[in-house]
């Protein structure tokens, strides 16, 4: 019997993908067209190619999409595997051809694609070239890369490029040549450039050493995941449309090889996983909980995916229906920590309402307890508010003998045993109140939560586990975590960044029963912001010392992001009628040069700070809407949205108004509490600055920060 023929595929650039998201709605339906018929069969009679006899890669071809617009193709010479590399008006399209050079790097086996020098290409579009003659002619610089050729082409550095790489001087001459160089490439030389060591970049970024590359195999070089970040095999029709629908969410496919590392590896155990704002933390997240239920979890297992806040776990779960097929979603429960427990008590009949500071019933017990200090110890009610959250509730402390024993690591007012005993009475009453209103913290909740596991009167209810904004979580839920899910391999996955941290909460993964020995990993690559950004973002941060949530350190070496744009701009005024009138100015001016208005947030450190531009937005008939706490944004309604920075975690707009930047705002004195101690107002400092810097991360290539009076004092300098 003859063997059947071997089965075609067709391969989709990300490139492709962010051209055709740039092409007007009335075209994109064609290419939509084409793109259909070419997946099925781009041997059709139908579809010809033209060759492009100056192109970068020999195996270019022109194909046909209408009068105006053209694709470009990669036909191999040999082989089954098509590539749709882009898509533009004719000339445009033959351009870019003949400035892209596709191909795979012999040494590492890499589809690579990358910008080349054209003797022809066109004027004003050619890439930007180094001086390295002019450089040469001054005092003799040292070089910025030290290293023999060997490692450079173990990083992918084309051998054509060598000499390029080996006369660069500066980081600022690195960033010039960014497009000459594949993107893999590129990225190693940066985190190089960053100090980051060489043994970890070629660790990250070096494939073993195997058998000769062979240069035609589109099939084996589609394989790898570096290859992957930049090239997607298209499944089915479905799939297809479904990239095509939402080209510029690219998280759904295109990720990054540590990325998809971090997703599909077989682990002995808990995974953390850290990464600055921007680094897809979350995606990786959604992803390993799809390839879990897809590759580990049995049909009647189920997977719990969880974070801090109720309307992150409402915007999660609308993304991972984006990833996941009904069926995989029927084994997914994603919820905010506080809920499932809420949940699960009420149904055990262990229910009381969990209440939080802020809100009017906590309050009113507190207000009553905290008359019991004693006048015999001067000590301010801040000191009470956080020895009640720091030390009473994670430990649940449930009496005067209890509190005695207690661990007090951390706090900066030592007390003395007769000390305990004069400030216990505010605590006893506290929960005294509680119990009679039929409230509860959250932290009891939990603890009462792990009463009934560990006595076996509630079964464990899930085979894994995924953890979002891990930072923000108490000692009390991370051990909660640990016991729902058995202790084997493929366990528990936990994502955050102790630089996000905004709720107060610091508790090391091994003091909550959680192993992360040896299983610990960093994303370094910002996607989110351009680099002007989240240079602007981190220095919000400089010289904090920022944990790693466990007992280690954070550092944000080597922590860059790959996209340049303008940066933040930054704008005082007399008063907040001045500065709402100018910000909606420039939402005007946005809007009209074609940016959504979806696309923008105006923020403030609390709604207040939004009130004076939602009034001129009014006034203007500029259409706009608060963002929700209980429901996902719908991007397709269109309108200016309004945020709190609390709200805004978690989500990105193309420009973010952060307005209202006012001291006496960032940092909000109320927040900070008046607390002498000194530990607590460090803590508190590092809060707001986290709160601050969280919200500048939340803009795509478009910053801008306002404020009335006197500044924020958090504000950096822009160099």
């Amino acid at each position: 019997m003859a063997e059947s023929a071997p089965k075609i595929q067709v391969a989709i650039s990300q490139d492709f993908f962010s051209a055709f998201a740039d092409i007007p709605r009335g075209k994109q339906k064609k290419v939509n067209e084409f793109v259909s018929k070419f997946r099925t069969n781009p041997r059709a009679s139908g579809i010809n190619y033209e060759r492009i006899n100056d192109a970068a890669s020999s195996q270019y071809r022109s194909v046909r999409i209408d009068q105006d617009y053209r694709g470009i193709v990669y036909q191999p010479e040999k082989g089954n595997v098509y590539l749709m590399m882009w898509v533009d008006k004719h000339d445009d399209a033959y351009d870019w051809a003949r400035r892209h050079k596709c191909h795979i790097n012999p040494e590492t086996g890499v589809l690579q694609l990358y910008e080349v020098v054209h003797s022809q290409a066109v004027e004003g579009k050619a890439a930007p070239e180094v001086d390295t003659e002019a450089s040469q002619q001054e005092v003799a610089a040292e070089p910025l890369f030290d290293y023999r050729d060997r490692e450079l082409l173990r990083l992918g550095v084309p051998e054509e490029q060598l000499s390029l790489v080996a006369g660069l001087t500066s980081a600022e001459e690195l960033e010039a040549i960014k497009s000459r160089l594949p993107v893999d490439a590129y990225e190693a030389l940066l985190f190089l450039a960053d100090g980051v060591p060489l043994d970890e970049v070629l660790e990250e970024y070096a494939l073993p050493a195997g058998p000769q590359v062979d240069t035609d195999d589109l099939s084996a070089a589609l394989q790898l995941t570096q290859s992957q970040r930049k090239f997607h095999v298209v499944g089915d029709e479905l799939e297809l449309q479904s990239m095509l629908e939402a080209p510029l969410e690219q998280w759904r496919v295109f990720l990054h090889p540590t990325q998809r590392k971090l997703v599909e590896r077989d682990w002995n155990g808990p995974v953390r996983v850290l990464g600055g704002a921007g680094t897809g933390k979350t995606v990786v997240a959604m992803h390993r909980a799809r390839w879990l239920v897809k590759n580990v979890l049995k049909p009647d297992e189920r997977l719990l995916f969880t974070t801090f806040t109720r309307n992150l776990a409402t915007d999660i779960e609308s993304n991972l229906r984006k990833i996941c097929s009904v069926e995989e979603m029927k084994q997914i429960e994603v919820t905010n920590i506080d809920a499932w427990v809420s949940r699960l008590l009420k149904r055990e009949h262990q229910g009381a309402n969990i209440v939080y500071p802020g809100q009017q019933n906590f309050d009113a017990c507190w207000d009553r307890a905290i008359q019991l200090s004693s006048s015999e110890i001067s000590l301010p009610d801040t000191f009470y508010q956080e020895e009640w959250r720091l030390v009473i509730l994670p430990q649940r402390v449930m009496n005067q003998r209890e509190y005695f024993k207690a661990s007090r690591v951390g706090r900066g007012v030592p007390l003395s045993r007769k000390q305990r005993a004069m400030i216990w009475p505010v605590f006893e009453e506290m929960r005294l109140q509680l119990h009679q209103k039929g409230l509860m913290s959250s932290e009891d909740a939990i603890h009462l939560t792990l009463d009934l596991l560990r006595s076996g009167a509630v079964a464990r209810p899930y085979r894994a586990a995924v953890v979002d904004e891990a930072q923000d979580f108490g000692s009390e839920a991370l051990t909660l975590l640990r016991h729902l899910v058995e202790e084997e391999k493929n366990d528990l996955m936990i994502v955050g960044d102790g630089h996000q941290r905004i709720y107060g909460r610091k508790a090391p993964l091994s003091r909550s029963g959680v192993n992360i020995r040896g299983r610990g990993r960093k994303l370094r690559v910002n996607y989110r912001t351009t680099e002007q950004i989240r240079r602007f973002a981190t220095a919000i941060l400089e010289d904090v010392e920022v944990d790693d949530l466990d007992d280690g350190l954070d550092s944000t070496t080597g922590y860059r992001s790959l996209v340049d744009g303008q940066p933040p701009v930054l704008q005082g005024f007399q008063d907040n009628a001045e500065e709402a009138a100018w910000v909606v100015d420039e939402i005007d001016r946005l809007i009209e040069s074609g940016q959504a208005s979806q696309d923008i947030c105006v923020v403030g450190r609390t709604a207040k700070q939004c009130r004076t531009v939602e009034s001129e937005l009014a006034s203007r008939g500029r259409e706009h809407h608060k963002i929700s706490r209980d429901s996902a944004d719908n991007h397709r309604i269109p309108g200016v949205r309004l945020a709190n920075m609390h709200r805004i975690k978690g989500l990105e707009f193309r420009v973010v108004f952060l307005v209202g930047v006012n001291d006496g705002v960032i940092p909000l004195q109320y927040a900070l509490g008046g607390t002498d101690d000194p530990v607590e107002q460090r803590a508190r400092e590092l809060e707001e600055r986290a709160l601050f810097h969280v919200a500048g991360t939340r803009a795509v290539n478009g910053l801008y920060i306002t404020w009335h009076g006197e500044a924020s004092k958090y504000l950096p300098e822009i160099s």
